[in-house]
């Protein structure tokens, strides 16, 4: 038999990585976080796209972000989900101006709190037909003290608790480091602008059927001031939100 050399068997995994990250377009919204997002670009893998969404940055973010190469679109209104969503439109308007499609999306913040050096757990189980949808779990993994407040912990709970006992959703977490099949994603028609687009998803690929994975993934504390779990008024929106959505569409009639 064989034996391939270490360094051979070493490029081989490099170039699969490279083959299956190639079709993979990540999205990362982003609002006046200049001293984190190069920090986030830089431990990015080379994927085939990163679209950075300014959603209306009063510093440098959207200059660093051309720097580091990404491709920058604006989002005028505020809201993590319209951020998403405007990212979303994007790449809809490139594949109609002859592009192709990404086969994977990746979402990811901008304040360096996730590790996106990690992408590459994320799409493996999409890439090989296990997954159709891939949630980064921060209560299944190592978290540094104080990367999520109290508030975060039992928010995150709570509103997975209600999603099992409603939709049969088993999820551990609302993180916002996720991966999804692009043609799965388009079929979700989602349209939360703000604080509900992660518990929207997750309560759609459940209706959906998708097969989904949740794998643990290790969190920091981020870099800045959280707009949502750092001040009172942002975590009783975001809470409120979550919360709403999950009784609205456990109220509606599954289609």
């Amino acid at each position: 038999m064989a034996v391939a050399d270490v360094g051979e068997t070493t490029g081989n995994e490099r170039r699969r990585t490279t083959d299956m990250l190639s079709g993979v377009t990540v999205v990362i919204p982003a609002l006046n976080e200049e001293a984190s997002l190069p920090l986030v670009l830089g431990d990015l893998p080379g994927v085939g796209r990163v679209i950075v969404v300014d959603n209306g940055s009063t510093d440098a973010t959207a200059e660093f972000a051309v720097k580091n190469h990404a491709t920058v679109v604006h989002e005028a209104q505020r809201g993590y989900g319209a951020a998403c969503l405007r990212g979303l439109r994007f790449i809809a308007e490139d594949i109609r101006r002859g592009s192709p499609p990404p086969e994977v999306v990746v979402f990811v913040d901008a304040d360096y709190s996730d590790h996106p050096d990690l992408l590459p757990d994320l799409v493996r189980p999409i890439e090989s037909g296990e997954a159709d949808f891939v949630l980064g779990s921060r209560l299944l993994g190592e978290r540094e003290p104080g990367a999520m407040p109290p508030q975060s912990l039992y928010g995150n709970r709570l509103a997975c608790f209600l999603m099992r006992i409603l939709f049969g959703g088993r999820y551990t977490d609302l993180g916002p480091f996720r991966a999804i099949s692009y043609s799965a994603l388009c079929d979700l028609n989602m349209v939360d602008q703000n604080f509900g687009w992660t518990v929207e998803m997750q309560i759609k690929a459940t209706r959906a059927g998708l097969r989904t994975l949740e794998i643990p993934v290790p969190y920091r504390c981020r870099i800045g001031t959280s707009k949502i779990s750092g001040t009172i008024s942002g975590t009783i929106k975001a809470g409120s939100k979550i919360l709403y959505l999950i009784a609205r569409y456990g109220l509606v009639r599954r289609p």
